[in-house]
Formats: C-alpha cells, structure tokens, sequence
C-alpha cells in the first residue's frame, strides 16, 4: 500500500514595516562677513615732502573736492572744527573753517581729530603730493625687504666664482677691474652686493653677463676691435669684419647675443684659444 506523502507548510515570518518619516531639510541662511574696517583711531603724523622744511607752510582747507566712486560724483571737502564731517553735503549749522598748516614740515594730529585725519590720510588732492603721512608699518616692510635682499646677494656674493665676479664687477666699475687682485675683487663685490644687492641679483640672473664680460676682456686684449663709430666688430690682427651691431643696441650686449649663434660660437671658441 502506497504511503501519503505529507508535505509540511513552513510559513514566512512577519516583517513589520516601520514608516521612516523624513525630517525637512531646514535652510540655514548664509551670514556676510562684516566688511573690515581698516581705519585705525590713533595719533598720526605727516610730513612735507621734498628737502625743504620751512617754519610753516599751509595747504587748502576748503575749495577742494574728491570724486566719491560709490556716488558717482565730486564732492566739495572743507575741514571745519566745529563740524564731525569734511564733506559739505554732510554739514549741519555753521561751518567753522580752519586752517591746515605744517610747523618745520609736520603736522600732528591727535586721534580725537578724526575729521581731519580722514581728510589728510584719505581725500585731500595734495596727499602724497605736497605731504605724506608717516607709516611705521610701510617702512618696516620696505626695510626689510631691502635686508632680505641684502642678505642674499651678500650670500650668493660669498660664494661667487672669481670669472663671474670679474664679469659683474665689470658692469659696476668698467675696464678698471683688471687692475685689481682676486681679493680686491672679492671685497668690491661685496660692497656692490651691500649697497645695490638687488642690481646684484638681477646682474647674476642675466646669461649674457659673462659673454659680455668676455667679449671685453677679448677687446681689451687686442683680439676683438670696435669701430670708433660703435658700429662694428673686426679682427685686431686682420681688421676682417666679424658682426655688424644692430642700431640701438649696446656694442658688447649685441656681441654676447652673437656669440649664441652658429656663427659666433666658432669665433668665441677661437677667441677662447687666443686667450689661453
């Protein structure tokens, strides 16, 4: 007798759905950075330019006027003491006119004098004209500049090669720098370095320097002779013609970009062995 095949019934489990309730986005608004304000409240002082200082010496206080870029239009200025304002369309009552007037080239103005201190430093028609306003930050920052720069031809000066030296040197002080000792020219190049460190720098950047300093030596020596007119460059043996120097040009710059050429690196090389 033929058993029942009993099939058993396996139920899916139950899987509760849970809602996901989505929270709104909430717009977060963007907040502008306050424009910085870089008028500073403090004591400054200003002085007249140019080496003469007399005893006084006044600039105009009204009848003056500054273009105001966000109006679109010139506004009259005139520096009152009793008015918080230099600008007449901002005035109220009367109107107290004083006067400007530097005492030996200066001119001291409290930071309780703001009137005048933004008519000085910000719109007068004379500033950086007649006078100037002193601004510690501004040198110190020129200054050391000028020392970083000082520091670092003195550097590159210390280790300079004698041939680089003598081509430098050359520039500054002209065919005298044959006459002197490898130690003498040592301490002019480090003097130039002192006084002018960023002629220096440039002067040691330039790739023509040396070519330059080449082409005189070979000149000085009788290999190489310029025209009295400048205009050309010859054998000193032979008087053969070599180059012709372009119109406007330095003689010796010319030549050292010659002798980058096919034609002037075979003279350079024959030069190069006369010299030896």
């Amino acid at each position: 007798m033929a058993k029942k095949k009993v099939t058993t019934k396996v139920e899916e489990p139950i899987v509760e759905e849970t809602m996901v309730v989505e929270q709104p986005k909430v717009k977060v608004p963007e907040v502008k950075a306050k424009p910085k304000n870089t008028w500073e409240i403090k004591d400054r002082v200003y002085y007249l330019k140019g080496r003469m200082k007399p005893i006084s010496r006044s600039i105009k206080s009204s009848n003056i006027y500054y273009f105001d870029e966000k109006l679109g239009y010139e506004r009259e200025l005139k520096y009152c003491e009793n008015q918080r304002t230099v600008f007449v369309d901002e005035m109220k009552g009367d109107q107290r006119l004083a006067h400007i007037i530097f005492r030996n080239g200066a001119l001291h103005v409290t930071r309780e004098k703001q009137a005048l201190q933004k008519l000085l430093s910000l719109y007068h028609p004379n500033r950086d004209q007649i006078y100037h306003e002193h601004k510690p930050q501004v040198i110190a920052e020129s200054q050391l500049d000028w020392l970083e720069f000082e520091v670092e031809a003195l550097g590159v000066a210390k280790d300079m090669d004698i041939d680089m030296a003598e081509a430098i040197m050359r520039v500054e002080k002209g065919s005298n720098v044959s006459k002197l000792s490898s130690k003498e020219l040592k301490r002019e190049l480090l003097l130039f370095a002192k006084s002018d460190p960023e002629l220096l720098l440039n002067l040691v950047s330039d790739d023509n320097i040396q070519l330059r300093n080449f082409g005189i030596k070979a000149t000085e020596n009788g290999i190489l002779k310029l025209s009295p007119d400048q205009r050309n460059f010859s054998w000193g043996s032979t008087g053969r013609k070599i180059m012709t120097i372009p119109f406007d040009e330095h003689p010796y710059s010319a030549l050292a970009a010659w002798f980058k050429t096919d034609e002037g690196m075979e003279i350079y090389s024959n030069i190069e062995k006369r010299m030896k």
